[in-house]
């Protein structure tokens, strides 16, 4: 007889076949309606073994539903979290959408760190005696499901549905500026189509990371020294198409620019 962990694992390398070859599913809880969000965070944990046979490492964590609106939204008390990989980090300034399905980007501060960040009921200053630099960074999501559909054990499952991330060519001291009155702007094709503050990230960028490390240490996980973090979505996520050209101003932090391309990555 199979066992749980055998169909969770199943589900793990059917999850990593559509994200890798870019190709629609149907949502998890059609087929198995019985699955929690512990088990869909497993499936996470199986699916970075899957990343990790094609030396595909983790480099670091993202955060998601970091908007306490949201979270109300979808009728759930607290963020979600997904993995970050060396894969999904693009270099240059171009974003191939290549196996890319429902791409869509977002502004984020993301964390640095310098030592390991483990436990609960850390501070903010825990925070800041870790941290190596903070630097402006875009996510891009990208739900492997039909129609962008999904429950929140199916997100948690597809890995929170980050896909790639680009991080600014400039890293900043932490103690730079306030992050939680960090103005950002974002423009598609010269049109500006969001705007936002950091303390649409649980009224703090830092607070993700307190609140990251709270979960992570529920399974006798951590940050560990040397990876990013990204600390979720200063403002809605916007769509993007083939030839979109995307440039997200941060304020002191500066800008990061970028096209998008069916093309390969430069």
């Amino acid at each position: 007889m199979e066992t749980k962990t055998q169909s969770l694992k199943q589900i793990a390398e059917n999850i990593d076949f559509h994200q890798t070859k870019g190709i629609e599913m149907d949502k998890l809880t059609i087929a198995y309606p019985n699955l929690s969000v512990r088990d869909a965070y497993e499936i996470q944990e199986l699916w970075e073994q899957c990343a990790k046979k094609r030396e595909d490492n983790k480099i670091g964590w993202k955060m998601g539903l970091t908007s306490i609106a949201k979270q109300k939204s979808v009728g759930v008390n607290e963020p979600i979290y997904g993995r970050l990989t060396n894969s999904m980090e693009v270099k240059g300034n171009t974003l191939s959408l290549k196996g890319l399905i429902h791409p869509r980007v977002e502004p984020e501060v993301a964390f640095v760190m310098k030592k390991d960040l483990k436990g609960k009921n850390l501070t903010p200053r825990d925070v800041w005696s870790a941290t190596e630099f903070i630097m402006p960074a875009v996510e891009v999501i990208d739900s492997r499901y039909k129609n962008f559909s999904f429950t929140l054990v199916d997100v948690v499952a597809d890995n929170a549905s980050s896909s790639r991330f680009i991080l600014s060519n400039q890293a900043f001291s932490p103690f730079h500026s306030p992050m939680d009155s960090l103005e950002v702007s974002m423009y598609r094709n010269g049109e500006k189509v969001q705007s936002g503050l950091g303390s649409a990230v649980l009224g703090h960028p830092v607070k993700s990371i307190i609140k990251l490390a709270e979960m992570l240490d529920r399974d006798g996980l951590g940050i560990e020294a040397g990876m990013v973090v990204l600390t979720g979505g200063m403002t809605e996520a916007i769509n993007i198409y083939d030839g979109d050209t995307v440039k997200v101003e941060f304020g002191p932090l500066g800008s990061i620019s970028f096209n998008a391309s069916n093309g390969k990555d430069e």
